[in-house]
């Protein structure tokens, strides 16, 4: 599974790689959590508000942070 985190150093971004972080090593997934901050990585995955969160390639949130269940829920989803 590849979980990318799109976003810069804003508040609600950290926040959103951190839960998600966190979820990850609930499902014990840690390692595939990718942050990703460049402005042409955003670009080329369609991504038009951080943050922004993609499982598997697929953009599953885009422009708040998720609390932590959520996130597990998604990843959970997109590990079945």
């Amino acid at each position: 599974m590849k979980i990318q985190v799109y976003g810069t150093n804003c508040a609600p971004c950290k926040l959103m790689l951190a839960n998600t972080q966190e979820a990850a090593r609930q499902l014990g997934l840690q390692d595939a959590v990718q942050h990703m901050t460049r402005i042409q990585d955003m670009l080329a995955a369609g991504i038009t508000g951080t943050p922004a969160l993609a499982i598997d390639g697929e953009i599953k949130v885009m422009g708040k942070a998720l609390e932590i269940p959520a996130i597990v829920a998604l990843l959970r989803l997109g590990n079945v």
